[in-house]
């Protein structure tokens, strides 16, 4: 998206000091991103994570089961804090998806960056991964 800056897949939010893909006890499968709030805001951030997965479904994406595979918001602000719940509840009174979202907000403890090979896997591998795609929804925000 315009405005993105970098990207980096990491784990969040879990017990280990330094989490592995073998070892994240806790944590999520996160990704870390840097943007420019003059060009994008996070509530464009916020509006384009609720379509591009399924928020309503609880310790799951896709074939991936667990807790490392939740819908969390890692907030590092009150204020983000605030504009996510906010979000939340907009996606929730929408009726788009049958049950009620279950995406965590959740303080940015720690983020360990994962392995070279967890970085841009789908631009490695074109194929590998399905269920993280732009539904052809319309935006919440319009």
């Amino acid at each position: 998206l315009p405005g993105i800056i970098d990207t980096e897949t990491g784990y969040a939010g879990g017990e280990a000091e330094h989490a592995t893909y073998a070892h994240h006890p806790g944590s999520a499968e996160a990704i870390r991103i840097q943007y420019d709030p003059a060009k994008i805001s996070f509530k464009h951030l916020l509006d384009f994570f609720f379509r591009i997965h399924d928020p309503s479904t609880l310790n799951r994406q896709g074939n991936d089961m667990g807790t490392s595979y939740r819908s969390a918001i890692f907030y590092a602000t009150e204020e983000e804090k605030k504009e996510a719940q906010e979000f939340i509840d907009l996606v929730n009174t929408s009726g788009r998806w049958k049950n009620p979202v279950t995406t965590a907000l959740e303080p940015l403890s720690k983020f360990t960056e994962a392995e070279p090979e967890h970085q841009d896997y789908l631009q490695n591998n074109p194929g590998g991964y399905t269920c993280h795609y732009v539904r052809s929804m319309p935006s919440y925000l319009e």
